[in-house]
C-alpha cells in the first residue's frame, strides 16, 4: 500500500503545526506533511537550519515531548503517530516510534 495523503489534515498535523510554530525564531520556514500508510500516520517536519536546535532540545528532550504528546493525540484518535524531523540539509533525524 503506499502512502496516502488523503487525509493531509488532521488533529495530529495541526498541532504539531501551531506548537512548532510558537518555538521558533522563523515559523514562516516551518513546514509539516503528513501522510497515512498500513503503519500509521507519519508526520514529517522542517524547520529552518537555525532552529533545529530548539526543536531537538538538550539531549533530544523538546522532539521527545513533541513526540510523546502526539502518541496521546494519535490514541484518542485509534492511530499510530510517528513523527520524522528533516534536517534543512536533507538529512533525517532518526524516526522514533513511541509505544
Amino acid at each position: 500500500m503506499n502512502p496516502s495523503t488523503e487525509n493531509a489534515n488532521g488533529p495530529d498535523k495541526d498541532f504539531i503545526e501551531h506548537v512548532v510554530k510558537l518555538i521558533v525564531d522563523k515559523p514562516e520556514d516551518v513546514k509539516v506533511s503528513r501522510a497515512v500508510d498500513e503503519m500509521g500516520v507519519l508526520i514529517t517536519l522542517q524547520v529552518s537550519k537555525e532552529d533545529m536546535g530548539k526543536i531537538i532540545g538538550k539531549n533530544g528532550q523538546t522532539a521527545k515531548s513533541l513526540r510523546i504528546l502526539l502518541r496521546v493525540i494519535g490514541s484518542k484518535n485509534n492511530a499510530r503517530v510517528n513523527l520524522r524531523i528533516v534536517e534543512p540539509e536533507g538529512h533525517e533525524v532518526a524516526v522514533e516510534s513511541i509505544d
